[in-house]
């Protein structure tokens, strides 16, 4: 029952709130929409933390939804040896990536009391979730290696299973806590994506490719002596 409720009803609660709490956030706060940037407060910290932290969490979000939309190109990547011990690395490395840049960005708001002071409790929860994301991510690459490899006939099946709305529960339930803890948690950050910061993902200045262009006028009174 507790497999059920977790992989088949919360990843349907969890994308329905992110898409109805986003929407509505939209038309009623539009402004409020953005990232809430904190760099004029303490860059330097800022750097180190979030520039790793985002090349790093892009390129494993890129692997895991290559595997997941083109699963048999990927199983063909994989296929050679050479190329599953390199991914596997490179998976690994960039996993420690994220652990260091967010375990800074929250000892940056902790510490900073400027920045902590615009720190919310969403804001919060929001880093702690990503701290564990990301760490159980480490967790599982090093103690059940080859993931590159099962993931396509684990995690791959069960997600579409659910965009085919006949969630198949049991792909999940036989593996080991940490992956599912690792599952969940992911629906749990879409589910907290609207309430935070990271609805800025989304927003798509598109508007700003066919806007005319600006011309600027310098205009400087003349003093007469």
């Amino acid at each position: 029952m507790t497999d059920l409720i977790l992989f088949a009803v919360f990843p349907y609660v969890a994308v329905a709130l992110a898409i109805a709490v986003g929407i509505y956030r939209y038309t009623i706060d539009r402004y409020s929409w953005s990232s809430q940037s904190s760099q004029f407060l303490e860059s330097r910290a800022l750097f180190w933390g979030s520039v790793p932290w985002h090349y790093a969490i892009l390129l494993i979000l890129l692997a895991h939804l290559l595997a997941f939309l083109f699963p048999s190109g990927w199983g063909v990547l994989v296929g050679k040896p050479l190329r599953l011990y390199f991914l596997e690395i490179t998976g690994m490395a960039l996993g420690l990536a994220t652990v260091i840049a967010i375990a800074l960005l929250i000892v940056r708001r902790a510490a900073n009391d400027r920045v902590a002071t615009v720190t919310s409790v969403v804001d919060w929860f929001l880093l702690a979730a990503l701290l564990l994301q990301v760490a159980t991510g480490v967790w599982i690459a090093f103690t059940l290696r080859w993931g590159s490899v099962w993931y396509l006939h684990t995690a791959t099946p069960w997600l579409w299973s659910l965009v085919k709305l006949d969630p198949q529960v049991q792909y999940l339930a036989v593996l080991p806590m940490v992956v599912k803890v690792h599952a969940v948690n992911a629906f749990f950050l879409v589910a907290l994506f609207p309430f935070s910061r990271l609805v800025h993902v989304v927003s798509v200045p598109l508007t700003y490719l066919a806007r005319p262009y600006q011309v600027v006028v310098w205009y400087r009174k003349r003093v007469r002596d």
